[in-house]
């Protein structure tokens, strides 16, 4: 039998059953990019932020500079008067005491709510009995629609037939008007939405301890460090993020918190509990002639606030992470 040999430099032939055939390899194909598939899941939350984020703002800054009449608001051809309407709102005997409240109110509620929300979650760390029925029943207030909350809280503090003012008649202190006096009326709402806004605190507070090895505070103890050293030396300083966070939120929430404080005064009495919030619903809904620009200004002016806060809270979070 005759053995066939093939040169060092050609390849040998492939052999089929009908017939040789030589060829390269063919080359592989190339798998599809995935970029369309990218595209594909950024779409939906883009026209998300697009209609519901980005076009209300652009809509609201319009509003702020033009001249807008009820007339002019339904056909569109409402004249550009620049910054005129913040100069009216800059102007306004409102703007002083519209902005004193929403500082104190912000910091305030801020400051309550997340000391007591932390305090509350450091007590609720410790393992005893009915600790995850307590932690539900503390819920409760952030659970209830807010319209709920504050009708109960104005029937609770009103100056006639409220238990608030019951249970001081008790201990022998004379009833306050906590709705209708304009030394007060602050105060109230400033109650009301501290109360709403604990259980978010607690929770989000809650979960950050639960991240915390519990090796930390048994190494602590047989160092000799006693409960309140192991709070501020251990738990306050890996709180640190998360309570970071939680300000935030509630930075934002706060500012623009309107219907608590409407229902239960609608900002007054004499503008004593006006906010930003109220105040910019009131010139735009609350008038027979509303003043729409000069709404959208004072809508404005909330906006920029929580958007530098939100700017100086990234700033710091890369701050420590570099650090």
């Amino acid at each position: 039998m005759k053995q066939t040999t093939y040169p060092p430099d050609r390849p040998p032939v492939l052999e089929q059953n009908k017939g040789t055939t030589t060829g390269a390899p063919r080359p592989r194909r190339r798998p599809r990019s995935p970029q369309w598939a990218a595209w594909a899941f950024l779409t939906p939350v883009t026209l998300y932020l697009g209609l519901f984020y980005a076009y209300p703002l652009y809509r609201n800054l319009d509003l702020s500079l033009r001249h807008y009449t009820v007339r002019s608001f339904v056909q569109g051809d409402a004249p550009f008067t620049g910054l005129a309407n913040y100069r009216t709102v800059f102007d306004d005997p409102t703007f002083g005491p519209a902005l004193t409240h929403t500082v104190v109110f912000t910091a305030v509620c801020l400051f309550l709510q997340y000391a007591i929300g932390l305090v509350l979650a450091v007590f609720f760390n410790q393992s005893f009995r009915l600790s995850a029925t307590l932690r539900a029943l503390f819920l409760v207030p952030w659970l209830l629609p807010l319209i709920v909350s504050a009708s109960t809280w104005s029937w609770m503090l009103n100056s006639d037939s409220g238990i608030v003012n019951a249970a001081l008649h008790v201990i022998g202190i004379d009833p306050v008007n906590w709705l209708t006096s304009p030394s007060w009326s602050l105060t109230s709402v400033i109650i009301a939405n501290v109360w709403i806004g604990i259980p978010f605190n607690l929770v989000v507070l809650y979960s950050g301890l639960q991240s915390i090895p519990a090796s930390l505070y048994e190494a602590a103890a047989l160092d000799g460090a006693n409960a309140w050293r192991r709070f501020w030396h251990i738990t306050f300083p890996l709180l640190r993020p998360v309570s970071a966070v939680t300000l935030l939120l509630g930075l934002v929430y706060t500012l623009k918190v309107f219907d608590i404080i409407w229902i239960m005064t609608k900002g007054g009495p004499a503008d004593s509990s006006t906010t930003f919030a109220t105040w910019s619903y009131r010139l735009g809904f609350g008038n027979l002639l509303p003043a729409f620009g000069p709404g959208a200004a004072v809508g404005n002016l909330l906006v920029v606030a929580a958007l530098v806060f939100g700017l100086v809270y990234l700033r710091v979070q890369r701050k420590q992470a570099l650090a």
